[in-house]
């Protein structure tokens, strides 16, 4: 696997973001299916989820459930066809991996636990690049010894 993506990449690709163009010309790039696991879904779908409440209370943020329901459909169709795969993930691996980077990096660079998680995970699935617009989390994933292309 080379190319191990977060949630921000994943938004960026789904919905018209300012970074949506350099998400798709790096995902036309690629020459295998963007591989995630459970966490990743689960981070993904949640922080649409939470687009949908934001909305709901405020209708200048987030974006509608319309908006929400067409993400998640063209996200089931790439996964129905082979664009997206899901990979499995020994847990106690990862968590381990996360505990290392924590005690090295976040007193000096503030880093999140979900972030740390994901990119425990790219270097545990041995990815080459981590894909993100998110800068803290590049740093760190730099820190980690992976690429960011992005």
């Amino acid at each position: 696997m080379n190319d191990y993506p977060d949630t921000s990449f994943l938004c960026a690709f789904y919905r018209k973001q300012d970074n949506t163009a350099e998400a798709l010309a790096y995902r036309r790039s690629m020459t295998e299916p963007l591989c995630v696991t459970t966490l990743l879904v689960f981070e993904f779908r949640q922080a649409i989820r939470l687009q949908v409440w934001l909305h709901s209370q405020d209708k200048t943020k987030g974006y509608s459930q319309s908006e929400a329901d067409q993400m998640l459909g063209d996200w089931e169709s790439d996964i129905a066809a082979g664009h997206v795969t899901l990979i499995p993930t020994d847990v106690d691996a990862v968590l381990r991996m996360a505990e290392h980077l924590s005690d090295k990096h976040t007193a000096l660079t503030g880093n999140r636990t979900l972030d740390i998680l994901h990119i425990a995970t790219a270097k545990h699935l041995s990815a080459k690049n981590f894909l993100s617009f998110d800068a803290r989390q590049k740093k760190l994933a730099k820190a980690a010894g992976l690429k960011t292309p992005l």
